[in-house]
């Protein structure tokens, strides 16, 4: 046969590919159409793939819509082994794998405790398969938990339980029982007690941590997170939170706030070492140890913490301070905050609200006896 490029049309074998003259190209080459299978999002958030291998559908999850795709293509054409179907997981297995997914979008501490429930939580149906789980054996677990844990953490270690069956087994349905929530009373401390603890720590290592809870409301984790850059004159930036797993983004978007620092505080940071990289860098356990020692050297009753933070917004309702603000200045996040709140706060009245805060507790610092605690206002 001939060339099919006019300009040469020499003569070349019958099933040439390409002249052996000019290199031309004489049959058209069938192209494949391989394309990428459909993906579907799963209400986790991940991405699931289905193709047909060896005669069978196999489910390909994975944490994003490319990953999900490209794992599936590689199966397809056997450059992988398909994951293990979906039912024939173990619980334990399909919680695994639900917190993998989940590991890049939820916060260090959330997925530690995830691997906590996971280690300590219903050992006894972590080596079931998701195809004999049933209403009956959840339950029982459930109510075995229930006896010597309390109803927050059964309810948490379920949560993890169901999230994951409803990622990998769907068509199981639970109706488990969980025991009723506990109402935990906030107690507060008197006005007496606010007192008594600022004189106990008045000058110890663990004040700062202390007046930041209890006069600016914030959260252990934000106090632990708080840098020298945080801090711009008497504005405090509240960016970020240390936890144990490391440092992460505060607990909601509107936790990311500013405050007007009261002058005694600003004086305590200010005194700490630029070069050291926190302003309270003791760990969590050390700081809540040191308070309940100045509470129980007080000799007040005993409170968490995290009271310290309730004494801040007690103090805002005592002054008749409107929720939106008190919410912002706590981080508090609503749906109604969302929408309406968190966008109308007026700076004019929240420098109002700072310097009302500021100076009732300037006011403490100065009817305290112990001479520490006098300062010259806020």
């Amino acid at each position: 046969m001939r060339c099919k490029n006019k300009g040469c049309a020499r003569d070349i074998d019958a099933d040439s590919v390409y002249c052996k003259w000019c290199g031309a190209r004489q049959v058209r080459e069938k192209k494949t159409k391989d394309a990428a299978p459909a993906a579907r999002q799963l209400p986790s958030g991940a991405w699931t793939c289905r193709v047909r291998v060896g005669g069978r559908d196999v489910s390909v999850t994975r944490p994003t819509k490319a990953e999900a795709q490209a794992e599936a293509m590689a199966v397809k054409h056997g450059l992988k082994a398909p994951d293990t179907p979906e039912v024939n997981l173990t619980l334990g297995e399909a919680i695994d794998r639900y917190i993998e997914m989940k590991a890049d979008i939820l916060s260090p501490s959330t997925v530690a405790g995830y691997k906590r429930i996971r280690k300590n939580a219903f050992a006894a149906l972590m080596g079931q398969k998701l195809s004999v789980l049933s209403h009956e054996r959840v339950q029982r677990a459930v109510n075995a938990m229930a006896g010597s844990s309390s109803p927050k953490s059964v309810r948490n270690a379920y949560g993890l339980l169901s999230a994951a069956v409803g990622e990998f087994a769907p068509d199981l349905s639970l109706h488990v029982t969980l025991p009723q929530k506990i109402r935990t009373e906030i107690v507060l401390p008197s006005e007496d007690d606010i007192k008594a603890i600022a004189a106990a720590v008045a000058g110890k290592w663990v004040e700062l941590p202390v007046l930041l809870a209890m006069c600016l409301g914030l959260r252990m984790s934000e106090i632990r997170g708080l840098t020298h850059d945080c801090v711009n004159g008497s504005v405090l930036h509240v960016k970020q939170a240390l936890v144990d797993e490391g440092a992460k983004a505060p607990k909601t978007y509107t936790s990311d706030r500013y405050l007007t620092v009261p002058t005694h505080i600003l004086a305590l940071i200010n005194a700490i070492p630029r070069e050291q990289e926190y302003l309270c860098p003791q760990s969590r356990r050390a700081i809540y140890y040191a308070f309940t020692t100045a509470c129980e050297k007080a000799g007040i009753k005993h409170y968490r913490f995290h009271d310290l933070r309730h004494v801040n917004a007690s103090v805002m309702l005592k002054l008749g301070v409107p929720d939106k603000y008190a919410m912002e200045r706590m981080g508090h996040a609503t749906n109604n905050m969302l929408k309406t709140v968190y966008q109308h706060t007026m700076p004019a009245e929240r420098a109002k609200v700072d310097a009302d805060v500021n100076k009732y507790f300037a006011s403490i610092w100065q009817q305290n006896d112990n001479g520490n605690l006098k300062n010259n206002g806020i």
